[in-house]
């Protein structure tokens, strides 16, 4: 009896020990959870992501506490913008900052981003149209048809204005401009003798100064004195062909996938955050910066002339209605969700 007792206590001193060291490793394991790093490039180069990115993931990592760090490249600085989206389906990285259009989304609804003429007059009409009228689901069908990248949203940014080197207030002193410009708004554009000209990012500053480049149509007066293009450039036009920029989120989708819900859910209330942000900040900067300063001198398209472009660019929306059945789908959102504004008047449309 004496043996047998012996044996059990001995038994039961191993089990004891081998418990309590699965469970210790088990304790390590979960603590010693191997942290996510995400390489995301966004299109705006470094003084401009200060704004319109930056503070939102700085945010995100702070608030990931440990478990998620995000690091952040600049326009073309990993890779060249116009490749942005295929380096993002092979994994080369891991999220993307941009509109559709100048990463050559392969989706028919690319067109709409960035500047599309005309279908958005107030920064408000781009979250407007996304969260009651549809786009959402219109955006996530199209990119559910491409296979490795995630569509996460879409948020209004900077209306477009031309910022030139010799002043425009004419259509025909657009005639002949080499402009840096969005892609589907340079199509646009060259229906009045524009010249579209697509360059790195940060080599625009200087094609303005060396006369490669007459002027930009990418952006709002914000932008042109946050980027320094005010200090090379000599008039504003205050007409726009777009009052704001379409721009999205995206991510590699197995990237994304392995991403816990809690962060997911983090990442997009940072995308509001960042969002909300350029709201006020484009508002507010593009009304004080033609009262207050004076870099600039403003001119301005007489409104009868304007109203060439205006209807040049229904014509250019039935064009691009024609082809797909989605792109027919959007257009007919964008004709409805105008003539709505239109007859609520003031302060909806002027």
């Amino acid at each position: 009896m004496t043996s047998r007792r012996k044996f059990l206590q001995n038994a039961a001193i191993v089990t004891g020990a081998v418990g309590a060291s699965t469970l210790g490793s088990a304790h390590i394991y979960a603590q010693e959870r191997k942290k996510i790093t995400w390489r995301l490039q966004t299109y705006a180069g470094p003084a401009l992501a200060e704004h319109v990115i930056k503070p939102s993931i700085d945010a995100f990592n702070k608030a990931a506490n440990g478990e998620m760090e995000i690091e952040l490249y600049f326009a073309d600085q990993l890779v060249p913008t116009g490749e942005l989206f295929r380096a993002m389906q092979r994994g080369t990285i891991d999220a993307v900052q941009s509109d559709d259009d100048s990463i050559a989304a392969p989706v028919d609804v690319s067109v709409f981003g960035g500047y599309f003429p005309f279908a958005s007059r107030y920064s408000l009409d781009v979250p407007t149209l996304f969260e009651r009228y549809g786009l959402n689901e219109i955006w996530e069908e199209a990119y559910g048809e491409v296979k490795g990248v995630t569509w996460l949203g879409a948020g209004a940014w900077d209306p477009c204005n031309f910022s030139t080197v010799k002043p425009i207030r004419s259509l025909e002193d657009l005639k002949g401009k080499r402009i840096f410009t969005f892609p589907t708004a340079g199509k646009f554009l060259t229906r009045f003798g524009v010249v579209p000209v697509t360059l790195p990012w940060e080599d625009v500053e200087v094609a303005l100064q060396t006369g490669e480049l007459d002027g930009i149509a990418w952006s709002g007066i914000t932008e042109a004195y946050t980027v320094g293009w005010a200090d090379v450039t000599n008039y504003f036009l205050t007409n726009n062909i777009s009052g704001a920029w379409c721009g999205s989120y995206f991510a590699n989708e197995e990237k994304w996938n392995e991403v816990p819900e809690h962060l997911k859910t983090l990442f997009k209330l940072c995308m509001d955050s960042s969002n909300y942000y350029r709201q006020h900040w484009y508002w507010g900067g593009e009304a004080q910066l033609r009262v207050g300063r004076s870099k600039l001198e403003l001119t301005t398209i007489p409104d009868a002339e304007w109203a060439t472009v205006e209807a040049e660019a229904m014509k250019f929306w039935d064009e691009i209605a024609k082809t797909s059945p989605r792109c027919a789908k959007v257009v007919n959102i964008f004709k409805e969700y105008n003539a709505l504004m239109a007859k609520a008047g003031t302060p909806y449309r002027c």
